[in-house]
């Protein structure tokens, strides 16, 4: 076989490290909010700020060697439409839970309705596994499942929610010819963003 131009240049395929499932104590890099047909979120952008993960998201953003690079460490806070529903009840009750446990995390802090406040905040973050199906492909990424106070995490007084897994459908729930996806984090496609986390 004769030798081929840009091999020595060109990058082997590698796993991206997958971060664990746990709880980790995370800094609000930044803040946007969005308004959907749907209803409106506030997009919480963190990394990990201490312990043995410490700088994952960075990392991860660092390696990746795709133009359209994306930071994996989002977390989509949905905002009450503040309609008297059922469902904006429950909503209603997790935005306050969440705004609570920055209150208790950031001592001195207090929520003015000013989500810009949020940034440079910390607060525990506990992560699980989540299945996803998309283009014929099938695993679990690490899924931000919820926020809490970040002396949870310190503690150890937290609970790891189970795995996140997708509704069934047919028989076993997958289409047909559905593979594993690798381990890691997903490159999650445009136009699912409604149905993930970030």
């Amino acid at each position: 076989m004769r030798q081929l131009n840009g091999y020595a240049q060109a990058k082997a395929y590698t796993d991206q490290e997958r971060l664990p499932v746990g709880g980790y104590v995370i800094k609000i890099l930044n803040v946007d909010y969005q308004s959907n047909e749907w209803g409106d979120v506030i997009v919480l952008s963190f990394d990990i700020i201490e312990g043995d993960h410490k700088d994952f998201f960075s990392q991860n953003y660092k390696s990746q060697d795709k133009e359209d690079k994306k930071w994996k460490g989002n977390y989509r806070l949905r905002v009450p439409k503040d309609d008297g529903s059922e469902q904006d009840e429950w909503t209603m009750r997790r935005f306050k839970t969440v705004i609570s446990a920055f209150e208790e995390s950031n001592p001195g802090y207090h929520w003015n309705w000013n989500e810009r406040t949020l940034k440079e905040k910390t607060i525990g973050a506990i992560f699980n596994n989540k299945e996803y199906e998309f283009e014929n492909r099938h695993g679990f990424y690490t899924n931000c499942h919820s926020l809490v106070a970040a002396e949870k995490i310190r503690s150890g007084k937290f609970k790891i929610p189970a795995d996140t897994l997708l509704k069934q459908r047919d028989n076993n729930g997958y289409p047909a010819g559905a593979t594993p996806g690798e381990d890691g984090f997903m490159n999650i496609p445009d136009g699912i963003d409604d149905e993930l986390p970030f």
